[in-house]
């Protein structure tokens, strides 16, 4: 058996999945897409019931690729129940979907959660007569509290008890068949009913109304006769998809009167959306959260304080001879006492830089990126930025990818997809690789940097600048126009700390699992590289470039690593900074946050936005990162300030 969560985006469909199917969100890719799916499997009473959770979805009609996905699995895969999951204080919104998923015939049951953020505006549903009037149950749920949720699992036994697969023809409720149409358009309904097979995932009533509506997917999954039929029934009229809308909009306000409460909304709430969204207020705001989250916590406490006692105390005191002392011990070979401990070791430098340097780094920022998250802050945030993002070609929506940048770039250039056109994830993508810190990056420089106060700001400008520079190039060079930027803000609210170590917890797990790897792996690569004598040779060829920068030739070795990995790379700079002036690690630092993207992130890159694209960037990169550093260099040798 098979269920499906399904709703508007940001409505807790990840959590109810979780709390199903005992995990997070496994997600894999909808074939032919870059748009991801979750599947997992649940015991509900004594079913194993497999679940998938969607992207968000507004309306069958799709207007976004994660829509259309969503409208695809409805369509091609048997469900025996659809989960329809809305935020209780946009039940007006959301009802309309209800009502479009019950003339589809679809068996739904409705989870009215975040409950605790409605109750807290003032606003109360009587959820009893609201179930009489759908005629389908209607629960109320807390997805992060627990709230309601042992009562939802109740609710899906009972109805998956009641049905089994609903195959071929699906039975309309009444309330659906009660939508109250136009004449003209009721007309064509029972016309197009006779003559669409009633074989069809979706009831005919449903498949003539997104046609009407001007679906052309849809219209392609009909047979061929089916197409010509059901166009010659179309009534002559160019507001037809606003008709439909208009109409549910009045069925369900009809549905809902009497039974939606509402009182004003809480001094308090206001106050903090004020706050946060006023420019006057909201930028000291910004400056004030990411001097504690990012400076303090993740770059002093983080990168300085738990790195300092696990590379010093923990890895360069004891684990490190330990293991030099037990690999010397087992065998005479050299290539293979390189291989594993010593200077370049797998464990002692591959293991070392991936568990002491940059573990303490990402924990700090996923745990204080969870913490924004589940605050609501974000979306303000991107409402706070999308003016200034606008200069750049994007909208304040690319705020999630280019935060989480901070954290993975490789993970970032995955969201990018989220972004609605093209245009802005080529845009955001080229930002990201230049300009963007991955979070042990950002770590180890907020590290090397944090003592003198200077050189931070020459770095952060620096860098900044060149940030602005290259999104305003791009959106000069590429054709079409910003996005308009419309987006749902989410109350403000306290952090679960549940759900912010679960989410951390998760997101450390992903770092363990797909990264830790790649720190290994490039420890092979260097060693391969000095028994081969090939890095040798690269240090020879980048020489003249380290010159230019005004840095020793050994610092190559920091750039080469970066290669491989870009947080590896500032882990070696890390190593160098006892040997460097602060005009060198200025600069070195500069440069080396520009330079090209690790290959984690360049392999993400070609899968999203394509090899040619991928290739122009890094082409775009590798020359800008040792201008500046150049540049930089030179400014800074005429000064005396550094």
């Amino acid at each position: 058996m098979k269920i499906m969560l399904v709703g508007s985006p940001n409505v807790g469909k990840s959590l109810l999945f979780n709390w199903l199917t005992g995990q997070y969100a496994a997600v894999s890719n909808y074939p032919g897409t870059t748009v991801e799916v979750a599947r997992g499997q649940a015991l509900v009473d004594t079913m194993v019931v497999e679940v998938v959770d969607t992207p968000g979805i507004y309306g069958l009609v799709p207007a976004t690729e994660e829509e259309a996905v969503t409208r695809r699995v409805l369509w091609e895969e048997d469900f025996d129940l659809l989960l329809h999951v809305v935020d209780t204080k946009n039940l007006e919104r959301s009802l309309p979907l209800t009502l479009a998923l019950m003339e589809a015939g679809f068996p739904l049951v409705l989870v009215l959660n975040m409950y605790d953020e409605a109750k807290k505006l003032g606003l109360t549903i009587d959820e009893g007569e609201l179930e009489k009037r759908l005629g389908i149950p209607c629960i109320i749920t807390i997805g992060t509290s627990g709230y309601g949720l042992a009562r939802m699992e109740e609710a899906v036994a009972e109805a998956l008890s009641k049905s089994e697969a609903h195959k071929g023809v699906r039975g309309i409720s009444p309330v659906a068949m009660g939508i109250s149409y136009s004449v003209p358009i009721a007309k064509y309904l029972r016309q197009a009913d006779g003559m669409l097979a009633h074989s069809y995932p979706f009831s005919s009533r449903s498949i003539a109304l997104l046609v009407l509506q001007g679906d052309e997917e849809m219209k392609g999954w009909l047979s061929p006769q089916e197409q010509g039929s059901i166009k010659t029934l179309l009534p002559d009229s160019d507001s037809l998809t606003l008709q439909v809308a208009m109409t549910r909009r009045r069925a369900s306000d009809s549905i809902l009167r009497g039974l939606l409460f509402a009182s004003e909304k809480s001094p308090q709430q206001s106050w903090l959306d004020s706050l946060t969204l006023n420019p006057i207020t909201g930028v000291p705001l910004l400056v004030l959260i990411v001097y504690l989250c990012l400076y303090r916590f993740v770059g002093v406490f983080g990168a300085v304080t738990v790195v300092d006692f696990l590379d010093k105390k923990v890895f360069s005191d004891l684990f490190n001879p330990f293991v030099d002392h037990i690999v010397d011990s087992l065998t005479t070979n050299q290539l293979i006492r390189e291989l594993i401990a010593h200077e370049y070791g797998v464990l002692t430098l591959g293991l070392r830089y991936a568990v002491a340097v940059v573990f303490p780094i990402v924990t700090t920022f996923f745990f204080s990126f969870a913490l924004l998250e589940d605050s609501g802050y974000l979306p303000r945030l991107a409402y706070l930025l999308d003016r200034v993002f606008q200069w750049v070609g994007l909208s304040g929506r690319a705020v999630l990818p280019l935060s989480l940048g901070f954290g993975c770039g490789t993970m970032a250039t995955l969201v990018t997809r989220t972004l609605e056109t093209r245009r802005e994830r080529i845009i955001a993508t080229m930002i990201l690789a230049l300009a963007i810190p991955c979070s042990a990056q950002l770590g180890v420089i907020l590290a090397l940097l944090a003592r003198h106060t200077l050189a931070l700001f020459i770095w952060a400008m620096t860098v900044g600048i060149v940030a602005l520079a290259a999104g305003l190039i791009l959106d000069h060079l590429l054709p079409g126009n910003p996005p308009r930027f419309i987006l749902e803000l989410p109350p403000l609210r306290w952090p679960m700390l549940r759900n912010v170590f679960r989410k951390t917890a998760t997101r450390v797990n992903w770092y363990f699992m797909e990264i830790m790897s790649l720190f290994l792996l490039a420890s092979v690569l260097i060693w391969l590289g000095r028994v081969t004598g090939a890095l040798d040779r690269l240090v020879i060829i980048m020489t003249p470039l380290m010159a230019r920068l005004g840095l020793p030739p050994s610092a190559a070795h920091v750039f080469l690593y970066g290669f491989f990995r870009r947080d590896y790379g500032a882990a070696g700079l890390y190593d160098m900074q006892s040997t460097l002036s602060v005009r060198q690690l200025t600069v070195a630092a500069v440069t080396l946050t520009l330079f090209i993207p690790c290959i984690a992130q360049f392999i993400m890159m070609v899968k999203e936005r394509g090899l040619a694209t991928s290739l122009v960037v890094v082409a775009c990169v590798f020359p800008a990162a040792f201008l500046i550093g150049f540049l930089l260099n030179s400014v800074l040798s005429l000064s005396l300030a550094l």
